[in-house]
């Protein structure tokens, strides 16, 4: 471990600092891995009510109060009358964030009538600049000269295929949780949203113009691989164009994620509207936080509350599995935890998570090599992980932004979530209907199924592992349903919704243009439809002369819900020009639907 990174982050090292002369086909060797235009932004409805900012004190502590969601008032008034300051609130998920000097302070709150729990959420004192936080500094940028070139990690998803279906909207948000990132770089300026930037340091929204610029290089690093810009210069990232939100969750100095922060940051991503955000951390300072300790149940209960809510708002959260290599579905022991005091060894089980990632609803991932290879440091778990993206590892590191115009290689679990919070924006750009189960579901139906290794710890079958869970992210069928990019010009969909009430027949156009003569023998049909009982339902193409193709006819007895196909027609006897329609037909009661998107690709 560097003496100056967190333990929660997902990353091992940075490998180099690259300024703008070094080529991007030479990396640098990586170092050991040891683990895992600024705007003011809106102040109106914050995610949090913030008490006045107080007067720092040595040995303040800072706490978690849970309560029932609604109104926090009168535990609030209990955190005054018992020597307690309230720093943050969160009336929505009924947490209030408390700082106190006095060493009976939760266990006193704790009897309070209304309060469900309490929890310290750090063994060492809250720093004096939480109560008068400095602004991180503008780096000095160096402009490149790089010009942007193909990566192993982007085409070994299928990013580059990808984006000849789309780059993604710049009306998805994606939220990058983290160290802060250098809105200034060349590379994230073009897509960097600041009116949605923050800082969350300490556990309530900072939203001063810079409050959200990096404390190290993590975050920086991460929003590139998301986001950089296809502007020609540097690197391209998975979805190059949506739009990045920077929320600082870590601290400066120390690069510390607590509770409060990542709770703050929850908030505030579901408050505004972020379709997707990346997590590539542990909350700190446990590793894993066991429920048989009131502090860390505290803190599982908080965070939990507020990722709860974020997805309730719309919003994804991918988060990365670490870098211990660890099997996170057969815990014993922790020796690194806590990290902000002195750690000590410890047993646990398995009903000791890490969160974020662990959390019901989070999209947990794991990191992979050049080539269908686990990750050295990569933890790994049967249940556990969800889904597998490139992380890089030995001499391929993953390559990407870094702050003062820079660039530079990195290897960690925290590289990979980026690569799949990136393939999300992508979804959502094509389909922005799609809800946080939705993008889950068609994360691990798109994933390309990647068998064990001959390494008995490896658990499951190729379908679905412990190594690589559902297997590893596919942009171009996470876009598309194929396994081939559809020429420029020649792919065509519907987002509009349609509903399909029952025993009705209802028909979606796309009018194709551009296109000379007729249409592929292999005409591909991609179809998005929502419906309870899937057997109801009757699908055809109707092609602009009327000519009617029959896709599927669902046996009666066929319950499953939902249609997510691809059909490959025949449709070389048609005119290519024109507009097509997907006929629907509900041939039964009770059970309704939407066709939610369809496409041609010819």
């Amino acid at each position: 471990m560097l003496p100056h990174i967190s333990a929660g982050l997902r990353r091992s090292a940075a490998v180099a600092a690259l300024g703008a002369a070094v080529a991007l086909a030479v990396p640098a060797a990586p170092a050991a891995a040891t683990a895992q235009t600024p705007a003011a932004a809106p102040a109106a409805v914050p995610a949090a009510a913030a008490a006045p900012a107080g007067t720092w004190a040595a040995g303040t502590r800072a706490y978690l109060v849970i309560t029932a969601p609604g109104d926090t008032s009168a535990v609030r008034a209990a955190v005054t009358a018992n020597g307690g300051t309230v720093f943050a609130h969160y009336d929505a998920i009924g947490v209030v964030v408390a700082h106190s000097t006095s060493t009976s302070f939760a266990a006193t709150m704790r009897g309070v009538t209304g309060v469900q729990q309490v929890g310290a959420t750090r063994t060492s004192d809250v720093p004096a600049d939480a109560y008068a936080p400095a602004i991180p500094s503008a780096p000095a940028q160096s402009p490149t000269t790089l010009t942007e070139s193909s990566r192993w990690d982007m085409t070994q998803i299928k990013a580059d295929q990808a984006w000849a279906v789309t780059t993604g909207s710049s009306t998805v948000k994606v939220g990058v949780l983290d160290t802060g990132v250098d809105d200034l770089h060349q590379d994230i300026a073009p897509n960097f949203n600041a009116a949605d930037s923050v800082s969350c340091a300490y556990g309530k929204p900072d939203t001063r113009p810079g409050s959200w610029r990096d404390v190290g290089t993590h975050g920086t690093h991460v929003a590139g691989t998301i986001a950089a810009a296809k502007n020609g210069k540097g690197v391209v990232g998975v979805a190059p164009g949506v739009r990045i939100s920077s929320v600082r969750i870590a601290e400066p100095g120390t690069s510390l994620f607590y509770a409060e922060n990542t709770i703050c940051g929850f908030m505030w991503a579901g408050d505004r509207g972020f379709r997707v955000t990346n997590n590539s951390y542990y909350t700190d300072p446990w590793m894993f936080n066991c429920p048989d300790d009131p502090d860390q149940a505290a803190i599982i209960e908080g965070v939990r509350r507020a990722q709860a809510y974020a997805e309730s708002k719309g919003s994804l959260q991918v988060a990365a599995a670490g870098n211990s290599n660890y099997d996170l579905a057969n815990k014993t022991t922790d020796t690194t935890s806590p990290n902000d005091s002195t750690p000590v060894t410890r047993r646990i089980t398995n009903a000791c998570l890490d969160i974020p990632t662990e959390l019901p609803g989070v999209v947990t991932v794991a990191a992979m090599g050049r080539g269908n290879v686990k990750a050295s440091y990569s933890n790994f778990g049967q249940g556990v992980i969800d889904i597998a993206a490139p992380g890089g590892d030995g001499s391929y590191g993953v390559y990407s932004t870094l702050p003062g115009g820079r660039y530079g290689n990195m290897n960690g679990t925290s590289m990979a979530s980026p690569h799949v919070a990136g393939v999300a924006a992508l979804m959502v750009s094509v389909n922005p209907a799609l809800t946080p189960a939705d993008l889950r579901d068609r994360l691990a139906a798109q994933a390309t199924d990647t068998a064990c290794p001959s390494d008995s710890r490896c658990t499951g079958t190729t379908a679905n592992n412990g190594f690589f869970g559902e297997g590893q992210t596919d942009a171009l069928k996470a876009v598309s349903g194929g396994t081939t990019p559809p020429a420029p010009g020649r792919y065509f969909e519907n987002l509009t919704d349609v509903a399909v009430p029952d025993n009705t027949t209802v028909e979606s156009p796309i009018t194709v243009t551009g296109l000379t003569g007729n249409a592929p023998s292999a005409l591909k049909v991609g179809v998005d439809i929502k419906h309870t009982y899937r057997g109801d339902l009757v699908l055809s193409l109707v092609a602009p002369d009327g000519t009617v193709y029959p896709l599927e006819d669902f046996a009666n007895n066929d319950s499953g819900d939902n249609v997510l196909k691809t059909y490959t027609v025949d449709a070389s006897t048609e005119t290519a020009s024109g507009t097509w329609k997907l006929r629907v037909r509900d041939l039964a009661t009770q059970d309704t639907g939407r066709v939610d998107a369809w496409n041609l690709t010819f």
